[in-house]
């Protein structure tokens, strides 16, 4: 009796290890390939990507005399993807330090099962070694009351010996899993040793450029008056510049209107020549009506119409209109860096870049118009269906009014201002614009 209560025991806690061995190994797994943490990762790099050229840009402005405003606005950008790099390293921790608390958890729970299993084959080891020898065996068995009773006495050795080895084979299985675990432990240790130092690296740095800052905004309050000047005179361009996008995109919009009316007309024409060629072939006295032409809304064709429900579903899909950028000033009214209180208005997101950087299509469509910018340079307008976006302050250009694009393709060189190399990029939809920042992917 005491020995099938021993087995029936043991029996138990082995498969309640297995299924606690096998949870563990699952949830082991599944924290390993954990998306949440390859996002934090791949952000990071992008973030850190962005400051990299900022540091390129901002040693562009600074070799310029001119260009303190274009140094305060690249300074005041790089802060914030720091900021955003340290809040995106504190994420991790956050993650890191629940994987080391579950993992410590775990560890904690397979040292206790270890022990437990240690203490129970121990008793099975001791109760083995005070019945091995034969004669005892053989009375146990001898005692049987028949046939089939000494047949299961003889199956409960054979079947108490194997347990015993499994047993000692999963002691074995458990002190391998607990020593990955360990293992596992150390390295998110030391993982969150580094990204401590980095946070205290990333804060060291911010702080340096906030220093920075100070003193590029100090000497910018020195010259207010002559830089408010400046400031209402870019204000001015710009919203001489959102005038002369609107009348082009108004005049796109007359033409598509005089395109549907002259298609509605073809069509009333054609739907008329046809009912009087049935009255005449069914000598019939019925008057057919001649439509009545209405325009007032551009008609698209399948294509276009095809292409704007592309454009349409590929909202935080489009790629970048440059090859590598950071947006530098948002879209819609914001303060101004330099001046405290002096609002300017955006109707798309300025996009600073590299010296001697392309600008390129953010879909495939068609370009309607290329104009000269009250900016300076030049203003080119893509159609995607019933969607347009607008690139401005480019040099060369690359293409003609009629071209078909295709997505990525250059279209022309951005211009360089005083060391500062900037685009604007704008969405419109019929007559009315968008935040391009919700439309372009990995966008912040």
């Amino acid at each position: 009796m005491n020995l099938f209560l021993l087995k029936k025991n043991n029996l138990s806690i082995f498969l309640c290890f297995t299924l606690f061995f096998t949870s563990i190994s699952f949830q082991g797994f599944s924290q390993k390939s954990s998306p949440s943490q390859k996002e934090l990762q791949n952000k990071k790099n992008r973030l850190n990507d962005d400051i990299k050229q900022l540091n390129s840009q901002l040693s562009q402005t600074k070799a310029n005399k001119k260009s303190q405003i274009n140094t305060i606005v690249v300074i005041n950008t790089k802060i914030k993807v720091r900021e955003e790099l340290i809040g995106t390293i504190n994420q991790e921790l956050a993650q890191i330090n629940s994987a080391i608390k579950k993992n410590v958890a775990e560890v904690n729970s397979l040292k206790a099962s270890l022990d437990k299993l240690k203490g129970e084959y121990a008793k099975m080891i001791y109760f083995a070694q005070r019945n091995q020898d034969s004669y005892t065996k053989i009375m146990f068995l001898f005692s049987a009351g028949n046939f089939n009773q000494a047949y299961m006495r003889i199956k409960y050795f054979q079947q108490y010996a194997a347990f015993r080895k499994k047993q000692a084979n999963e002691i074995v299985a458990t002190q391998l899993v607990l020593s990955e675990k360990l293992k596992e432990l150390e390295n998110q240790r030391h993982e969150k040793n580094v990204l401590l130092g980095n946070e205290k690296e990333e804060k060291s740095q911010l702080d340096g450029e906030k220093q920075q800052q100070e003193i590029v905004l100090s000497e910018l309050q020195q010259q207010e008056k002559e830089l408010k000047e400046e400031l209402e005179q870019k204000k001015r361009d710009a919203a001489n510049l959102q005038i002369a996008i609107k009348r082009l995109i108004e005049a796109e919009i007359k033409r598509k209107l005089e395109e549907s009316a002259k298609i509605a007309a073809a069509k009333a024409a054609k739907a008329e020549k046809t009912a009087e060629k049935n009255k005449t072939k069914n000598k019939t006295k019925t008057e057919t009506k001649t439509p009545e032409v209405k325009a007032t809304a551009p008609e698209l064709t399948e294509e276009a119409e095809a292409l704007g429900a592309d454009f349409s579903s590929s909202r935080g899909k489009l790629p970048w209109p440059v090859t590598k950028g950071v947006i530098c000033q948002p879209y819609g009214e914001y303060e101004h860096p330099a001046i405290k209180g002096f609002m300017m208005n955006n109707n798309g997101v300025e996009i600073c870049a590299n010296k001697g950087t392309q600008a390129r299509a953010v879909f495939e469509g068609e370009v309607t118009s290329i104009a000269i910018s009250p900016t300076g340079g030049k203003l080119i307008i893509i159609r995607h269906g019933e969607y347009l976006s607008v690139y401005s302050n480019i040099g060369d250009v690359f293409v003609k009014q009629g071209d078909k694009v295709s997505i990525k393709q250059n279209i022309g060189t951005i211009l360089d201002e005083d060391g500062k190399t900037s685009m604007n990029l704008q969405i419109w939809k019929g007559q009315k614009t968008m935040d391009p920042s919700g439309w372009l992917f990995n966008a912040r």
